[in-house]
């Protein structure tokens, strides 16, 4: 053989239990490598550039020649190990021709009933100065949806505010719209929303519940942590009312799980306590984790030491996840099965989500957003449920995103499962949507070794956790 030449940024070694796992970057598979296949790494981790020689003098007679070269040969398949002539394009280039919508998102309202400390809403208001979405601009999202994706078998339509139950009116109407609209067409349609659950009564949560939505819960956990923050327009702590609420839908929803979303802010990092509370103890299906580490508001986002403990805590949750998985349980800790459902299903992804190709988000005036977040912000818009997708600057924008020329994405280990990371994350912290989410690259790395560890651990003694628990939420969207 001539020179070979290591590639070390498509591949990542993880021990777990005893074993050696190795993480293909450029696929996010996985495999088992026994000895004789880390000995062959560990030879070009050292070299760099490997001569037959070095092969000689590091395996000699101890190892059937033909066999390593076997094994050399498998990592030239992986593109691991090449002849020094470039390798091919781990994908070609990302261009935007159709945007497949399968999600809308519908700001419904503007106004909320609470005044949460941390909402990254830019155009949040009170209630009485909401500015309501109205049915026509709703109907004609739904058409462009529709427009976009003539033939799909099934859709989302997200209900979003402000506080969404604020504007029940416009729900129902569309909500009575959709469902024979798409069943015409032989199509499922899904509605979801994320809510505070403080306008929820029994009446209500029938109607969702007849008509399958699947809903959240903001709440932040026990009494203390959650009224430090998400608290009414006067200033008044909102935990009771909100878990009278919460025990009522709980009891009272049957047609999907109903699931959490934590917001953790500073000072607030002891995720296992928070879980059990939401979990355990109230009985929510899933709980998920969303730290602030951007925005405007400096006072709320976690210190870099804090954001370490998140992540350390993390980890600890993890490891129950973990234990129970392994015993066929599902804790329902929502960012571990999404971590587990990445690894399971070998994505590789060329953008962090589905923002501006799968889903669009429609703000009152019907201008198309990225994505949720951005309504309201001085983020460019990309047309209108009127005039439809500016197709040139919403292509060129995400091409733009996807490529990671000149960027520290190129040869990060985990560039096809984060993609960069969150727009409106790099957006709040940057000020810049192009700019990968540097600031927790690290700890992110970090988190999906773990995740690695644990999956490998699943997957070797108790597979059926993932088809029993991952992939039907799937089905739920998740």
């Amino acid at each position: 053989m001539g020179m070979l030449h290591f590639h070390p940024h498509n591949v990542h070694r993880v021990r777990s239990e005893g074993r050696e796992i190795l993480f293909h970057v450029p696929t996010t598979s996985l495999f088992e490598i026994d000895d004789l296949d880390g000995q062959v790494l560990d030879l070009f981790a050292e070299k760099r550039q490997v001569a037959q020689a070095d092969v000689r003098d590091r395996f000699g007679d101890r190892v059937n020649p033909a066999e390593v070269a076997q094994r050399i040969q498998s990592f030239v398949d992986l593109g691991v190990v090449s002849d020094g002539r470039e390798l091919p394009a781990e994908r070609p280039p990302v261009r935007i021709e159709a945007f497949p919508l399968t999600t809308i998102v519908l700001n419904v309202n503007t106004g909320c009933n609470l005044s949460c400390s941390y909402c990254y809403k830019e155009d949040l208001t009170a209630p009485a100065d909401g500015d309501r979405m109205d049915f026509a601009t709703a109907s004609k999202a739904i058409d462009l949806l529709l427009q976009e994706s003539p033939d799909r078998p099934s859709y989302n339509i997200v209900f979003f505010g402000g506080e969404p139950l604020s504007n029940m009116r416009l729900i129902r109407d569309v909500v009575a719209h959709a469902e024979p609209l798409f069943a015409a067409r032989g199509a499922r349609v899904d509605f979801s929303l994320t809510t505070n659950a403080t306008l929820l009564t029994e009446p209500l949560v029938d109607w969702l519940d007849q008509h399958r939505f699947g809903l959240t819960v903001s709440m932040d956990g026990p009494q203390a942590l959650h009224d430090r923050n998400r608290r009414t327009v006067g200033g008044q702590g909102t935990y009771e009312v909100v878990a009278a609420k919460a025990r009522m839908l709980l009891q009272r929803y049957r047609s999907r799980p109903v699931g959490a979303r934590v917001t953790l802010t500073r000072g607030v990092t002891d995720v296992v306590a928070i879980w059990q509370h939401l979990q355990q103890e109230l009985g929510f299906h899933e709980v998920g984790f969303a730290p602030v580490t951007s925005g405007p508001m400096e006072a709320f986002r976690l210190s870099g030491d804090e954001l370490t403990t998140v992540f350390e805590n993390m980890k600890t949750l993890g490891r129950r996840y973990r234990r129970e998985a392994l015993a066929g349980v599902n804790i329902g800790f929502s960012n571990m099965h999404q971590l587990m459902t990445d690894l399971y299903e070998g994505r590789s992804k060329a953008l962090p989500c589905g923002a501006g190709v799968g889903m669009l988000a429609v703000d009152k005036a019907g201008a198309l957003n990225l994505c949720h977040r951005f309504t309201g912000s001085e983020m460019e818009t990309f047309g209108n449920v009127d005039a439809g997708i500016e197709r040139a600057p919403l292509a060129g924008f995400l091409e733009q995103r996807a490529d990671r020329q000149d960027k520290a994405c190129s040869t990060c280990r985990i560039r096809n499962i984060c993609a960069g990371g969150c727009y409106h994350e790099s957006y709040a912290h940057f000020s810049d949507p192009m700019v990968p989410t540097y600031h927790y690259c690290d700890l992110m790395r970090d988190w999906v070794d773990f995740g690695i560890e644990v999956y490998s651990e699943i997957i070797g003694g108790n597979p059926a956790f993932f088809t029993d628990h991952i992939v039907p939420r799937r089905a739920f969207g998740k």
